[in-house]
C-alpha cells in the first residue's frame, strides 16, 4: 500500500506559491456549495505515520476554509463515560450534520492499530474490529455521507529525520514525546499491520488515500487538491439516480508514480544469461519436487503492456517442471457463460489444488485495467474490484496458497520496436491484431490504471514484482530468481 508514498515527492515553492490560491479559493466554493445544498456530510479522517505532518494538514483545512462549518475532532484514550459506552459510541456523537464537514483524528482505526501492535490483542480480534469498521463506514457511506480517508506516511529513515530535526529545535523539541521515540522503535512493525488495516478497510465506497508527507508543500497540496475533488464529484452528483459516484483517483501533483521510476535499462549479456538460466530453471524444478510442495498451491500471475515478454517468461518457467504438474491459463474477453457468472468465477476455476500451480496469462486483474480504461464496466465497478481482488487473493494465501504476482514493464519505444519486429516475422505475425495497436493510443491511460492497481493491490499476501523488462534476458532471470526466493520463503515456514 505504501510503494507510491516512498518515491520523494516534492513541490518546489515557486509552484506552491503559484497554486495555493486558487486552490484555497476552490475548496471554499465547494465549501459553500455543499453548507447551501445540505444534502450530505463530509467526514475526513486524517491519520498515519508520527511525524507526516497531520496536525498541519488539519490546521491549513481550518484555515483555507470557513472553520464555523468545520468541526474538529481529536480522539484520545476514551473517558470513563465513553468506556461505559460501545465504543463507536463516540464517533457517532462527533458525526457532522448534512452540509458540514468533520475532521477525525485519532478516529476508529487508532485503537485497533495501537492495541495490535502493543500486543494487547490477537489478529482475530484484530480482524473482528475492521469488520465492523467496514460496516460502519458502508452505512455512513449509504447514508449519503462522503468519508475521505486520508493516510500520511513517511518512510523509516524520513520518519527518523523529522523526529530528529525536531529534536534539535529548542522551540519544537517539547513535541517529541517518549511515545514518539517508543513507535519508531517500532516503525516496521506498524508499517505492516498499518498496510494489513488499510488493506482491509480500503473499500470502494471509502478509499484510502495514501500521501508521502515529508514534503509539506507536496503533502498539503495532495491534501487539498483531493478533497476539492471529492467534494465536487459528490455535488455534481446530487442530480444522478445513484448518489455514490466513486471517488477521483488520486494523482500525484509531480507526475510520479512507480513504473516511471524503474530502470529499464538494466540488462544481462547472453552468456551469463544461459548461465542463470539453468541455474533457476533447475533450482525451480527441485523446489517444485520437494516434499513439501505437496502442502501448498502456487499461482502466478503476469500482467504487464502488450509486447513486454509475458510469453516468453512463462515459457521459461514451463520448461522447468513437469508438464503434469502445471496449467496455463490465458485470459481474454469473457464467454457468454463467463459473463453470467460473478466476475471472479472463471478464475476460481483455474485455482489449482496442493502440489499443483495455475500461470495466469493476463487475470483478474482485467477489470482494473482493460475494463476500466476501455469502459466496459462502470467506475463504481472497477473502484469496488480492488478490494475484491485483495479478499480473493487472501482467501488463497490462508488456504496454503503462494501468490506471486508480476507487473513486466517496458518503454513505448520498445513496445513498438517489438510490434515492427512481430509484424516481420512470420511465426510471430500473428501475435499482432487492431487491438494492440489501438491500446497504444492510450498508453498512458493504462499506465495510470497499472500504477493504481500496484498501490492499491500490493498486499502482504500477495505484492507485485516489478520486472524491467526491456531486456528480455533481465526479465526472465529476475522472475525466475524472484519465484525460487519466493517458493523457498514458503516451504521453509512450513511446520514439520
Amino acid at each position: 500500500m505504501f510503494e507510491s508514498a516512498e518515491l520523494g515527492h516534492q513541490v518546489d515553492k515557486e509552484v506552491y506559491k503559484a497554486t495555493l490560491p486558487g486552490l484555497r479559493e476552490a475548496l471554499l466554493q465547494a465549501q459553500s456549495e455543499l453548507a447551501e445544498s445540505k444534502a450530505f456530510p463530509v467526514v475526513i479522517l486524517i491519520a498515519g505515520v508520527d511525524g507526516a505532518g497531520k496536525g498541519e494538514v488539519g490546521n491549513l483545512l481550518n484555515e483555507w476554509m470557513d472553520p464555523r462549518l468545520i468541526r474538529t475532532h481529536a480522539f484520545g484514550r476514551p473517558t470513563e463515560e465513553e468506556r461505559s459506552r460501545p465504543p463507536m459510541w463516540r464517533y457517532w456523537r462527533a458525526l457532522p450534520p448534512k452540509g458540514r464537514i468533520g475532521i477525525f483524528y485519532g478516529s476508529w482505526y487508532t485503537a485497533p492499530i495501537i492495541r495490535r501492535a502493543y500486543g494487547e490483542i490477537k489478529k482475530a480480534e484484530l480482524d473482528n474490529m475492521i469488520e465492523e469498521i467496514v460496516r460502519f463506514e458502508r452505512m455512513l457511506t449509504d447514508e449519503g455521507a462522503l468519508l475521505i480517508k486520508l493516510w500520511l506516511h513517511l518512510s523509516k529513515d524520513k520518519q527518523k529525520k523529522r523526529i530528529h530535526d525536531l529534536q534539535k529545535n529548542p522551540k519544537t523539541r517539547w513535541r517529541v514525546t517518549e511515545v514518539d521515540l517508543k513507535h519508531l522503535e517500532l516503525y516496521d512493525k506498524f508499517r505492516s499491520l498499518s498496510g494489513h488495516i488499510l488493506q482491509e478497510s480500503n473499500t470502494a465506497n471509502a478509499p484510502w488515500v495514501v500521501i508521502e508527507g515529508f514534503d509539506a508543500n507536496y503533502r498539503n497540496l495532495t491534501a487539498g487538491q483531493y478533497i476539492l475533488e471529492s467534494i465536487k464529484k459528490q455535488l455534481a452528483n446530487l442530480d444522478s439516480t445513484n448518489l455514490k459516484a466513486a471517488p477521483p483517483i488520486l494523482r500525484p501533483i509531480d507526475k510520479l508514480h512507480v513504473l516511471n521510476t524503474l530502470d529499464l535499462h538494466k540488462s544481462l549479456d547472453k552468456s551469463r544469461y544461459a548461465e542463470e538460466l539453468e541455474e533457476y530453471q533447475g533450482r525451480f524444478n527441485l523446489l517444485t519436487r520437494d516434499p513439501r510442495f505437496r502442502d501448498i498451491s502456487l499461482v502466478i500471475v503476469f500482467e504487464g503492456a502488450d509486447a513486454s515478454g509475458k510469453g516468453g517468461s512463462i515459457r521459461r518457467i514451463t520448461h522447468a517442471v513437469d508438464a503434469r504438474f502445471y496449467n496455463v491459463v490465458q485470459i481474454a474477453a469473457p464467454t457468454d457463460e463467463e459473463r453470467a457468472q460473478p466476475y471472479l468465477w472463471r478464475f476460481w476455476r483455474h485455482i489449482p489444488r496442493k502440489g499443483h500451480m495455475t500461470i495466469y496469462d493476463r487475470s483478474w486483474y482485467g477489470r482494473v485495467l482493460v475494463e476500466r480504461v476501455e469502459g466496459y464496466c462502470s467506475e463504481q465497478d472497477w473502484m469496488r474490484a480492488y478490494a475484491e481482488i485483495n479478499d480473493f487473493e487472501a482467501q488463497l494465501s490462508a488456504h496454503d496458497t503462494l501468490v506471486v504476482k508480476f507487473w513486466l514493464q517496458i518503454s513505448r519505444e520498445e513496445q513498438l520496436k517489438r510490434f515492427k519486429e512481430r509484424q516481420k516475422t512470420p511465426f510471430k505475425r500473428f501475435k499482432m491484431t487492431e487491438e494492440d495497436w489501438r491500446n497504444r493510443e492510450k498508453w498512458e491511460a493504462y499506465q495510470t490504471a497499472a500504477s493504481d492497481m500496484i498501490d492499491r493491490t500490493s498486499t502482504v499476501d500477495a505484492p507485485w514484482t516489478l520486472v524491467e523488462a526491456n531486456d528480455k534476458y533481465h526479465a526472465r532471470i529476475k522472475v525466475l530468481k524472484t519465484l525460487c526466493e519466493a517458493l523457498e520463503e514458503r516451504l521453509n515456514g512450513l511446520k514439520d
